[in-house]
């Protein structure tokens, strides 16, 4: 493979079929290569932010709570209290002195005004250099308050965004088992690492309504404190998001024998396995003949749109870069509905497994990345002849200055994907993308360094990008 790679990133690129080890993962970031990963602190907030009712308190600068200020596009059907990032402004000072006391005066102040029915408080680096007492002050605060505030251990410097996950999920283990809670039916479910990004819980939760089954709680989209209370109490819990939700998974069957599911409603066939895995679960006849009627019904009504637009992008070569492997492996799902091939297929955080299972499903001559950094990425993407990128909104740039067009597929999007009428707005999209008329416009496809200093400082004219 002909890609420029640092050193110590060697086995971290891998073409199928011509690459025989296996592919290295969950490393940690080669220093100075740009990764794309987030922080710890970051992931945290990723988790715990779409609990709309809760109030998310920043201890450290305010740089923080600016950078994950209305982190997810996670949409509420109540409280906006989410909407708010708040923080206690450290300041040079409090990092002389220590910052305890101005947290506990912010947490009391912020009770008086919004009286939430639970507070998160995330430390950030300076916090874990200085070695302020977070579990202390919010002990205290809970006593005081009488209603939960819970310290999220999320100092950056503790690794990558996976440790933030842990960390948000230790923070909603807390809260959980400390409601009771009668169940209006016999069947009974959570959803977890479902964030409502753009309104997608609900596109899904309704057929699972229409199964004859409750959702006690989804975590964390449009979710509620009280929910989360009592979401020991689900008969089953369906994990959207591996990479998020999988640690809370086994920590609620450890100590409440809840089963879990790994599923992804993204997609027709996965819409279509999630339905049927959930009633195959519960072991009802009844409840499988009505997942069958939806899933025909479904595909029947959103079908004609979807070959429509098959027939206008198949052939076409797509690349996919994720933060998590779930989303990744429903995207190359997803693509082969649409008859488009995957030619790169990367994550920031996918582990061995992950990586095993996206080599099954992908064809001979894929590139499979992991942690890349954009260097690599942009090689590859020209490399590959790649028509489309899919991934979060720090590739979209990279993506119009090599002509590539771009579908983003991360948290801030304002589309619906999930459910059938999801796959439909992705297959949408996507079409739009890739056959848009700028792409007919004359582009420099190619950097400065691979055309020559030359051509760039005097010597032969040169066509301008269409975008300057």
């Amino acid at each position: 493979m002909i890609v420029s790679i640092f050193e110590g990133r060697e086995g971290h690129i891998q073409e199928k079929g011509a690459s025989p080890l296996p592919l290295a993962c969950s490393n940690e970031s080669l220093a100075g290569a740009v990764s794309q990963r987030a922080c710890v602190y970051s992931g945290a907030r990723v988790v715990l932010n779409p609990l709309t009712d809760a109030l998310h308190l920043v201890h450290g600068p305010i740089g923080c709570a600016a950078y994950t200020w209305d982190i997810r596009g996670s949409y509420t059907s109540g409280p906006r209290l989410y909407k708010n990032s708040f923080s206690t402004d450290m300041k040079e000072l409090d990092v002389i002195f220590g910052g305890e006391k101005k947290l506990e005066k912010t947490i009391r102040e912020l009770y008086a005004e919004h009286h939430p029915p639970a507070i998160f408080v995330y430390s950030t680096c300076i916090v874990g250099v200085i070695g302020d007492d977070l579990q202390a002050v919010c002990k205290a605060a809970t006593e005081e308050l009488g209603i939960p505030v819970i310290p999220v251990r999320s100092e950056g410097f503790r690794g990558n965004k996976n440790e933030g996950y842990k960390a948000a999920c230790n923070a909603l283990f807390q809260l959980i088992g400390s409601r009771d809670y009668a169940a209006k039916s016999p069947y009974t479910l959570n959803l977890l690492g479902e964030y409502n990004v753009a309104g997608d819980l609900w596109k899904v939760k309704p057929y699972f309504e229409e199964l004859g089954i409750e959702v006690i709680a989804s975590l964390t989209g449009d979710g509620r404190v009280e929910d989360i209370r009592r979401a020991h109490l689900a008969g089953l819990n369906l994990v959207q998001c591996a990479g998020s939700m999988t640690y809370l998974a086994r920590k609620l069957e450890e100590k409440y024998g809840i089963p879990y599911r790994r599923i992804s409603f993204f997609g027709l066939g996965d819409m279509s396995s999630a339905l049927r895995t959930t009633a195959e679960f519960f072991g009802s006849a009844e409840m499988s003949a009505k997942a069958e009627e939806i899933i025909e019904r479904e595909r029947s009504r959103v079908g004609p749109e979807i070959e429509r637009i098959r027939q206008r992008v198949k052939s076409r070569k797509a690349a996919i870069y994720m933060g998590g492997a779930a989303k990744a492996v429903s995207l190359v799902r997803a693509f082969q509905e649409l008859g488009i091939e995957v030619v790169i297929i990367g994550t920031q955080t996918g582990d061995r497994d992950d990586y095993q299972k996206i080599s099954y499903i992908v064809r001979e001559g894929t590139v499979i990345i992991d942690d890349a950094n954009p260097l690599e990425l942009a090689e590859l993407l020209e490399r590959q002849d790649a028509d489309l990128l899919v991934a979060g909104v720090k590739e979209r740039f990279m993506a119009y200055k090599l002509g590539i067009a771009f579908c983003d597929f991360n948290h801030d999007r304002t589309s619906e994907f999930e459910g059938f009428d999801g796959m439909v707005n992705f297959a949408r999209e996507v079409d739009v993308s890739i056959n848009s008329p700028v792409w007919k416009l004359p582009l420099l496809r190619k950097s400065p360094l691979e055309k020559g200093v030359e051509e760039f400082s005097g010597g032969d004219d040169v066509s301008e990008p269409c975008c300057g």
